[in-house]
């Protein structure tokens, strides 16, 4: 053991990754690193009881993961102070290297098409400096009047192929949503490629984007 380290800072790290040792938490910070939302919310879209997502919601604020505050009647979950969106990034990209090491990437449908047509955070602010690229936010409208990236369309994937036409021509489309653990941009690329169209995904999402301090936009 590195004499830098104490041993009590080990006994935290190690109970904080045991906060986070269960998909149905990970899943609904996921959730709420996207916005506010309460309790009954939460368990709807991570597909759990009220009571088990509560219980989890509970054990994730005593971590310090997330916070609460009240609006009238509702209690919101929120993210809590602190890097927690980096913190889930650096899991996502650990997971996905290991996913590499046993798999290899052409028979690995869920990183083969981040892997071929994705592009970095840091590549795409240089591709947007120099013009030329077109980008397109397929979360629902909901999501993208609440916060997106300066200048983004938004079309929902779910209307997607109905409103190609819409998107302009001779450029390429850079497709974002939620994160890495959303799979709307790679089900996007995929269509507008089989479209004929120029497409990549962006690696990380909209809370990514946002925890790294870059400039936003909201609707209205």
């Amino acid at each position: 053991m590195s004499d830098s380290i104490q041993p009590q800072i080990l006994v935290e790290i190690a109970e904080l990754a045991r906060t986070l040792g269960h998909a149905h938490r990970v899943a609904l910070l996921c959730h709420i690193s996207e916005e506010e939302r309460p309790v009954e919310k939460l368990a709807e879209l991570a597909g759990l009881s009220l009571a088990n997502a509560s219980q989890h919601l509970q054990n994730l604020k005593r971590a310090g993961f997330v916070d609460t505050r009240r609006d009238g009647k509702r209690i919101l979950y929120r993210l809590g102070s602190g890097p927690v969106m980096v913190l889930l990034g650096g899991l996502q990209q650990f997971a996905e290297f290991k996913r590499a090491e046993l798999r290899q990437v052409v028979v690995d449908s869920f990183a083969q098409p981040s892997r071929l047509h994705g592009i970095s955070r840091e590549e795409l602010l240089l591709r947007l400096a120099d013009g030329g690229v077109t980008l397109l936010d397929v979360r629902p409208e909901h999501e993208y009047a609440l916060g997106h990236l300066p200048g983004a369309l938004n079309i929902p994937l779910e209307e997607l192929q109905g409103r190609l036409g819409e998107l302009p021509q001779g450029q390429q489309i850079v497709a974002y949503c939620r994160g890495p653990y959303c799979v709307l941009s790679r089900d996007a690329v995929t269509m507008l490629r089989t479209s004929g169209l120029t497409a990549r995904c962006l690696e990380s999402g909209y809370p990514d984007w946002l925890a790294a301090g870059l400039k936003v936009e909201k609707a209205g």
